[in-house]
């Protein structure tokens, strides 16, 4: 999923400096009050992510690049540019102001609940499981591995969709390609078994096994629009620390959707900070530790 976080401290009007770390004149864009509840409103617009005002610095952090990039002089004139352009640039503007903070297994309980719960509710038909915000890949990729190891083969009858609002993000997922620092959390077993040590140019990197690749597929979706690419019935929904940045009603609308997506024995999968589903109570009720089943 995608989160929006802090970052730099937003810089007051000033002559142009060099920033040293870009080797490359950096100069301070006027980003008024204004500006920033029309951004506010913008994000909203285009991917239903509600930001604090406490967000201002980080917005600008964020999208001076991009307007340096495409010379304009001001947030307001920026604004304006990303309003008439088409949906590449409203992409853009998104993938601007989000973070992938994600890592293999995190929230490990989850894996082994999915685990068991598949093997119950199999009954020789293929069983589907959507990843609802997949960030750079390491939650579907878990939880293809966590499938494989429960069946005990390379092909069980499971198939994981994937799916994000960043595109960057599902480009680098698709790959599969990442740094070794990011696999260390692994146990020796599964690094082994999962991933491809790269070597030479490709020293210090791991690849995601074919067979593992091939449970999952991958799409974008925005959760905030009216229709989803997404056909049920549903084993499972992942759907883990994203709902925090949609506000209440946004939540409700989310949830009140995921249901008829699920089967009667279906679960979802929530983030450890997420706490929303007094908005969903008739909908759904909890199960375990972040885990929920309809109601």
């Amino acid at each position: 999923m995608t989160r929006v976080e802090p970052s730099m401290p937003i810089m007051q009007q000033q002559p142009s400096v060099t920033d040293e770390s870009l080797g490359s004149p950096f100069r301070a864009y006027e980003f008024s009050d204004a500006d920033f509840r029309r951004l506010k409103r913008m994000i909203f617009d285009y991917a239903g992510i509600s930001l604090n005002d406490n967000k201002k610095p980080m917005a600008y952090s964020r999208l001076t690049k991009r307007i340096r990039q495409l010379g304009h002089a001001n947030f307001r004139e920026y604004l304006d540019f990303v309003e008439h352009a088409d949906s590449e640039e409203h992409v853009r503007f998104i993938n601007a102001l989000t973070t992938n903070l994600t890592y293999f297994f995190r929230e490990a309980h989850h894996f082994t609940i999915l685990a068991e719960h598949l093997l119950k509710v199999y009954d020789d038909e293929p069983l589907t499981i959507w990843s609802a915000a997949c960030s750079t890949g390491e939650e579907p990729y878990s939880i293809a591995m966590a499938v494989i190891e429960a069946f005990g083969s390379d092909t069980p009858p499971v198939r994981i969709i994937a799916s994000d609002l960043d595109t960057d993000a599902l480009a680098s997922a698709q790959r599969g390609v990442y740094a070794l620092d990011k696999v260390a959390s692994l146990t020796p077993q599964r690094l082994k078994r999962f991933f491809l040590k790269g070597s030479g140019d490709q020293a210090g990197f791991a690849r995601i096994r074919p067979q593992v690749q091939r449970l999952v597929e991958f799409r974008q979706v925005n959760l905030h629009e009216d229709s989803w690419p997404i056909d049920g019935p549903l084993a499972a929904i992942f759907c883990r620390n994203v709902m925090i940045y949609f506000n209440k009603e946004t939540q409700t609308r989310i949830l009140d959707r995921f249901a008829p997506l699920l089967r009667r024995d279906g679960l979802l999968f929530a983030g450890h900070s997420e706490n929303f589903f007094y908005n969903a109570r008739d909908t759904f009720r909890i199960r375990g530790k972040t885990v929920y089943e309809l109601a």
